[in-house]
């Protein structure tokens, strides 16, 4: 029996505390976090773990210095102290430090006063760690040389971190499953009862009865559509904003992250991101299902003439421009524009009991999971929850992972010993033990064949975009090609 028939079976079979539909980093946090409690959880998705908004994000790790002007200081303070977390504790191979630079020019929205008294607030919020200073253009220039320089007037220097949002979203799903939960990509919610609900297997076909004393919808975009499997009459509750991002070739020297001010309400990024340059976001109401969103040309044109507010032309040509992708943002339903929408978390609890969690930030996932279990208390008679961070699977110093794996696997190049260690922190050696393949996937690129094995048999990877674009990056770096296809389809064969 496969691993994925023998899930299946104890879906059929067992009972479970707490039912978990969406595998996004949002679902894959609350049954993480209620694995860790003790309950008895199982976690279905419809397509694979993170495939949504989860993976296709800014990649950041930030307390948000715009949701300032929107008055939001306690989601922003909360932010920074999940970061310091995140980045201490929870995950360190996944989530490190990034300076982000923020220009103020002639023609731009705010001043130097307002910059100065911003980056202080956000330091005061934070308490410790994430700096906050004005600068003169030159060093700005230094950190980030395409920086546009005419009408520069001055630029603020601040530090928040980023991430491999797919991976952090993935090591959740792997910590609930070694918590003994029982989680399963590409299986969805067809009903929902009193008693639990029914699942359909989307590879096999055949369908299993869920026994579950509680359920949790944690589904993003597709919540209005699961709260309708228990509340036919279920209106709108939430509304979807569209972000769109760029990758392109970064030219050399490249340090530091640009914070571009787009308006009083929006600013656009440039990141340095895993050899490439991110460019994003927008921030458009999107009516549209959420299968249909795409970056499209529009989107294309938009993003590189807001990163042109900050950098050099020359640096940015859409020749550069080597992949495209979007996600959706689920906000609270409002008369205000998208943009200046509040990134505020909704927990509703429907006719049958389920609990509906919707919106938030990636930063702050935990506090979100903690919320959506602490409405589950009177169903499931729990008692206050330890938010304590605690270390996902792999948690490690990458730095010394990749030191430890080039004494060990000495054939390993220091640029690939670098890249299994970020991405799977302690557990790179189990990627390549002794005798594995480390040939690359693509030349030139550190990610190796005995990735693909990996996933497939240790991270639930079931096709071949499960690998190209969240157990990977190949595909979002411009990598993806039908050569490329064609080896990695043979390589999940098992």
């Amino acid at each position: 029996m496969s691993v994925r028939e023998a899930t299946f079976e104890r879906l059929r079979t067992e009972s479970f505390d707490v039912l978990v539909i969406g595998g996004g980093i949002v679902g894959a946090g609350v049954a993480a976090l209620a694995a860790e409690t003790g309950l008895a959880v199982a976690l279905v998705d419809r397509a694979d773990f993170g495939s949504a908004t989860s993976s296709a994000s800014s990649k950041l790790i930030h307390g948000g210095l715009r949701y300032l002007r929107m008055g939001d200081f306690r989601l922003v303070h909360e932010a920074l102290v999940e970061g310091q977390a995140l980045l201490s504790t929870v995950a360190p191979h996944l989530v490190q430090r990034l300076q982000f630079v923020l220009p103020v020019y002639a023609d731009g929205p705010y001043g130097k006063t307002a910059i100065r008294s911003a980056l202080w607030l956000y330091r005061a919020l934070a308490g410790a760690g994430v700096g906050g200073s004005i600068t003169a253009g030159s060093e700005a220039a230094a950190l980030v040389p395409a920086l546009r320089l005419d009408g520069l007037r001055t630029a603020g220097l601040y530090v928040d971190a980023q991430t491999n949002d797919a991976r952090l979203c993935l090591a959740n799903v792997r910590a609930a499953s070694e918590r003994g939960a029982a989680v399963l990509n590409y299986a969805e919610v067809v009903s929902l009862g009193a008693r639990g609900a029914e699942v359909e297997d989307r590879v096999a076909g055949g369908v299993v009865s869920v026994a579950a004393r509680a359920v949790v919808n944690a589904t993003g975009p597709w919540v209005d559509h699961v709260r309708r499997l228990e509340d036919p009459r279920a209106g709108t509750s939430v509304m979807l904003s569209k972000g769109a991002h760029l990758v392109l070739d970064r030219s050399e020297g490249w340090e530091a992250a640009l914070t571009i001010p787009v308006d009083k309400a929006r600013v656009s990024f440039a990141i340095p991101w895993q050899g490439m340059l991110l460019l994003g976001t927008t921030d458009e109401p999107f009516d549209g299902t959420p299968e249909e969103v795409e970056a499209t040309a529009a989107d294309e044109s938009q993003i590189l003439a807001e990163a042109g507010r900050g950098v050099v032309a020359a640096a940015i040509p859409a020749s550069a421009v080597r992949a495209r992708f979007a996600g959706l943002r689920v906000l609270p339903t409002t008369r205000r524009g998208t943009a200046r929408a509040r990134r505020e978390v909704t927990v509703t609890v429907g006719p049958l009991g389920m609990v509906t969690v919707a919106g938030g930030k990636l930063t702050t996932y935990r506090p979100i999971a903690g919320t959506a279990l602490d409405a589950l208390r009177p169903q499931l008679g729990l008692r206050a929850l330890d938010r304590s961070p605690t270390p996902l699977p792999g948690a490690a110093d990458p730095e010394v992972v990749a030191s430890e794996l080039q004494r060990s696997r000495p054939e390993l190049s220091p640029v690939v010993a670098r890249s299994l260690a970020h991405t799977y922190g302690s557990l790179a050696e189990e990627v390549v033990p002794a005798g594995a393949a480390t040939e690359s996937l693509v030349p030139g690129q550190p990610e190796l064949a005995a990735q693909v094995a990996y996933a497939r048999d240790h991270e639930w990877a079931m096709t071949v975009d499960d690998v190209l674009r969240r157990r990977t990056t190949l595909a979002l770096r411009g990598f993806d090609s039908d050569e490329l296809r064609t080896r990695i389809a043979a390589l999940l064969r098992p």
